[in-house]
């Protein structure tokens, strides 16, 4: 599954894989080496703990459910300005690899541009926030136990083979935060599969599941968490758009009588039924989280100032939902990071064309829009600094 993969959503099924499947049942699409060529390698896993001061819980060895100390791994180091930080010692690590640990990176996304693409690229498929988790074993220990998630997850193996035994839920829907918690998994799996390079499977939250190297050999594999989108979170958002009525910004009558204590309750009922009674209250409520979607990071250094009108200057958005509409004025409004950004009609074309999340030149997108390249460079500028965009610099 490189990062020129058509899509992931469209490998387990498209369309149908969302209607029928998605949140209801697990669904494995099998693949092969070249499925996954060129998107993570052991060279890129020694370069990430060799450049990068990786602290606990980021960087983890977990076993049999637990999180091994950090001291069987690692060493402080304190600098001649009294910092201190704990530095990986690779025989000790390497050491508690092979008696049976789990390699744990959080947020590989953040650390390597071939997970961050796909990351990305999940969602836009599932229009969510995800978060891609490395995993990285040598022996056929578990090093979580037989766990659920609370949230769905894709999981993309790279190298090696991992046993993925699964239970199914035993509570519908759980919760990180819930009222009670699921009963344990039966005995016996209701799937028992080995992934192999290129294979991608997808298991719904609360599912209990079980993982291990099979037969003892090296295994390396990403977990993309996919951010639920509950009731609740709904609720939440109805709440706060609702303060504009005065009812609910008001003190909650405690102290009153039964009758106006009634009222009040009455009166929350009709705005919050009103609400949800309203024609489309759940495709608002997925646009106002596509519209606040945190953007990833990206600087855009050396251009601290504005964006230079260079045709070969690569750009691209930092976030995966961003919107492009057309006010009532005509004006060009893409709406993204939790901000709109309003430009002149003509602008349309290139913000259009950065829509796919797609690195591009901004010689095509001045093209795009019929502008100069000094204007296409102006309307960037105005992107980079609401912190949706990034640029590159010109490679020969």
């Amino acid at each position: 599954m490189t990062t020129a993969d058509t899509s992931v959503v469209g490998r387990l099924g498209g369309e149908a894989f969302l209607a029928r499947v998605f949140g209801r049942e697990f669904r494995i699409a099998r693949g092969d080496a070249t499925t996954v060529a060129g998107l993570l390698g052991w060279e890129d896993v020694n370069a990430v703990l060799a450049r990068h001061r990786l602290e606990p819980p980021r960087l983890r060895l977990c076993s049999g459910g637990k999180m091994l100390p950090q001291h069987l791994y690692t060493r402080p180091v304190t600098t001649r300005r009294n910092t201190v930080w704990n530095r990986i010692q690779p025989a000790a690590l390497h050491e508690q690899l092979a008696a049976g640990a789990t390699l744990v990176l959080d947020a590989a996304d953040e650390l390597h541009a071939g997970i961050g693409e796909l990351a990305a690229q999940l969602e836009r498929g599932f229009r969510t926030a995800v978060q891609a988790n490395l995993y990285a074993s040598w022996t056929a220990n578990e090093g979580f136990g037989t766990h659920w998630d609370d949230h769905d997850v894709v999981v993309v193996q790279v190298d090696g083979a991992k046993r993925w035994r699964l239970y199914g839920p035993t509570r519908v829907a759980p919760m990180h935060r819930d009222v009670e918690a699921p009963e344990a998994p039966p005995d016996e799996p209701i799937a028992d599969l080995v992934l192999t390079p290129g294979d991608t499977l997808y298991v719904p939250r609360g599912w209990w599941h079980a993982v291990a190297a099979e037969n003892g050999g090296r295994s390396l594999h990403l977990t993309f968490g996919l951010q639920s989108t509950t009731g609740a979170d709904l609720i939440g958002w109805l709440a706060d758009t609702l303060r504009t009525h005065q009812a609910v910004r008001a003190d909650v009558p405690r102290l009153g009588s039964a009758q106006q204590k009634r009222d009040f309750a009455d009166t929350l009922l009709k705005l919050v039924t009103a609400e949800l009674e309203a024609e489309g209250v759940v495709d608002r409520y997925a646009e106002f989280r596509d519209a606040t979607e945190q953007p990833r990071q990206g600087t855009s250094l050396p251009y601290v100032d504005s964006v230079p009108p260079s045709p070969g200057l690569p750009v691209r958005l930092l976030v995966s939902r961003a919107s492009v509409t057309r006010d009532p004025d005509d004006r060009v409004v893409l709406t993204a990071g939790g901000g709109e950004f309003i430009f002149a009609p003509q602008v349309y074309g290139m913000l259009a064309l950065l829509l796919d999340g797609r690195s591009q030149r901004l010689g095509k997108l001045a093209q795009a829009s019929g502008v100069r390249v000094e204007q296409a460079a102006a309307v960037v500028t105005e992107l980079v600094a609401g912190q949706v965009a990034h640029v590159g610099t010109v490679t020969t």
